[in-house]
């Protein structure tokens, strides 16, 4: 056990990723110290986390909200920030060790980024950081030294099986999936599929944006990507293969063709303390897994063309640049588009496409770009909804 506690800033602590994370924090007391917390516009909730674990600093995203958390935490030695550039401040804080990255979409990037450039290891719930600028993410990473753990259950399946590999080559990575709520539905069937229906995961409790990039395949295409710069891979190292039950998180095969795997019950808490506490395993108290329960673990191929989201995710890839960029930019309008009921269902593989097609393509982009490519593809997909 280290003497003093691990201090970790918590990147989006009010979300799905993020309460979970101070589950595991408030399970280990004296393991670690929460030096700040950000949300976007949850203020009552930050409120309350902040009362609990009392951090050095506190950033609500929504400036309009800032007077409320102020009032609220004066009687506490918390300083209130607010806005994104605050968010990126307290990133790079010198009075913390990890900083987890647990917000939603392309928001997270510039944090991160800020993280990395401080020094700080980073626990990476934000797969789109990977996806917008891997290449650039991951040449940060190795010129400041520091550490990137992966969150999301299936990368940190990956992470756990490549322990003590370090000399033996990957020859293929296999991510699973769980098909989400249509799996096994035609394109015909989900031409009328509701927000409702979407949003109703069989397996995880996630947010509304993860959710339903998780019943339109999307979720699996960023997934890709970000495994490609996680593992130093090829596009042709990574393949798909649904499974139903999300007890196996993901597959390492080696040159020998010899296979491993991390298998486990759907709870996110796990792989953000395998992040957190790493090298160590903390113990837990969290349900185990029985083969008895689940006698039958089956596989299957998923359906690239009814879920077209999920080939233009390994298309986006394969261009590389700043196709990612366009495609998780336009995948962020499509679901919000959705989300409001603005589009339908199918229409959002069709808007990624059509910005994927107008949204002008860089083969070296530097960060400056990442962030035109992401402006500029929003403003395409917002003159595309309705047109779709």
């Amino acid at each position: 056990m280290s003497a003093s506690p691990k201090r970790v800033t918590l990147l989006g602590s009010t979300g799905s990723i993020g309460t979970q994370a101070l589950d595991v924090i408030r399970a280990h007391p004296g393991r670690f110290q929460v030096a700040a917390l950000s949300a976007q516009s949850n203020a009552d909730l930050l409120i309350q986390q902040a009362r609990e674990f009392r951090p050095a600093a506190v950033v609500i995203g929504d400036e309009s909200k800032y007077a409320a958390v102020k009032a609220a935490l004066a009687g506490q030695e918390t300083e209130v920030l607010a806005g994104a550039a605050a968010l990126t401040e307290i990133a790079g804080r010198p009075a913390t060790d990890v900083v987890l990255t647990a917000m939603v979409g392309y928001a997270g990037l510039l944090p991160t980024v800020a993280a990395i450039r401080a020094g700080k290891d980073i626990a990476l719930a934000n797969k789109e950081t990977l996806v917008v600028a891997g290449q650039l993410i991951t040449e940060l990473i190795r010129q400041y030294g520091v550490g990137l753990y992966p969150v999301d259950s299936e990368h940190s399946a990956i992470f756990q099986c490549l322990v003590g590999e370090e000399r033996n080559p990957i020859e293929k990575i296999i991510l699973t999936a769980s098909g989400g709520p249509f799996r096994g539905r035609t394109a015909a069937q989900l031409a009328t599929v509701t927000k409702a229906q979407a949003l109703k995961h069989p397996n995880w409790d996630m947010g509304a944006k993860i959710t339903i990039d998780s019943a339109s395949l999307m979720n699996k295409g960023l997934e890709v990507i970000e495994a490609k710069w996680l593992f130093g891979l090829t596009n042709d190292q990574v393949e798909v293969v649904v499974h139903p039950q999300s007890i196996v998180h993901s597959l390492v095969q080696f040159q020998d063709g010899s296979l491993k795997a991390q298998l486990g019950l759907p709870d996110m808490k796990l792989p953000i303390q395998y992040a957190l506490g790493y090298p160590e395993r903390l113990p837990s108290d969290y349900p185990r897994f029985s083969f008895l329960d689940y006698p039958q673990l089956t596989f299957e191929q998923p359906d690239g063309a009814t879920f077209r989201n999920l080939p233009l995710a390994f298309e986006a890839m394969r261009r590389g640049g700043n196709a990612p960029c366009v495609l998780n930019a336009a995948n962020e309008v499509a679901v919000a588009a959705f989300l409001r009921d603005e589009i339908a269902f199918l229409a959002m593989p069709t808007l990624v496409e059509n910005c994927l097609t107008k949204v002008s393509y860089l083969a070296e982009p530097t960060l400056d770009d990442y962030v035109q490519t992401d402006a500029d593809t929003r403003r395409v997909a917002q003159e595309l909804v309705g047109r779709v």
